[in-house]
Order: C-alpha cells, then structure tokens, then sequence
C-alpha cells in the first residue's frame, strides 16, 4: 500500500477506502471499500459507488456505522492507520450520531471480521 496523497486540482486527496480505514471507520481497507461499492458513504452528499473516489480536507463524510448514521468533516488526510487517539485527529463530527435505516443487506459488511 502506498501512503503517497495523490494531488486533485493542487489540493491533496487520497482514496475515500484508504481514509476510512485510517480514521477506523472499517476494521479493513477492503471493508471500507465494500462499505462504499454497498452505498453505505456519502461524500459531500453523493453517495460514493467507488472506493478509489478522492478525498480531500474540508470534505463531509458520511457513514452508516453500524445502527448509527456519522457525518464528520475531514480535518487531515493521515499517513497511517495509527491507534484510535491518532485516528480522531483525521476528522471531527459535524452533527449528531443520528441512528440509520439500516438496510439489511449491509448489515454482514459492517459486522464482518477482519479481512484483507
């Protein structure tokens, strides 16, 4: 895996998958990316089909995790996944945890154990 950021129009991004799993919203890169392929993300509103789609700081993710629906706004990109002190540095919550409509079908993507 390479930890180089890709540049959009000279600013910064990195792949949304990669992001995810550096903030620990999934347990794997290859989670995070069925997380997105399922429609469970959101990025500036959109619903992201791909996991390769670019993000970028002052971005607004959203994420059904697990019964709760997280919406957060990207402070940093990261480097790595690091412990969770350093993880919560990546964002910083712009509403309320809400609790999601769970669609069933997501449901074995986000309780999966580790893979990858």
């Amino acid at each position: 895996m390479s930890g180089r950021v890709e540049t959009t129009q000279d600013k910064p991004s990195r792949r949304l998958d990669q992001w995810l799993w550096f903030a620990r919203f999934a347990k794997s890169r290859s989670l995070a990316a069925r997380l997105c392929a399922a429609g469970a993300v959101d990025l500036n509103g959109v619903a992201v089909a791909k996991a390769n789609h670019a993000v970028k700081e002052g971005d607004i993710v959203t994420v059904t995790h697990g019964p709760w629906r997280r919406s957060v706004e990207v402070l940093a990109l990261g480097t790595r996944r690091g412990p969770p002190a350093e993880a919560q540095t990546l964002f910083r919550e712009t509403a309320a945890v809400r609790r999601a409509d769970l669609v069933p079908e997501w449901e074995p993507l986000l309780f999966a154990d580790g893979d990858g």
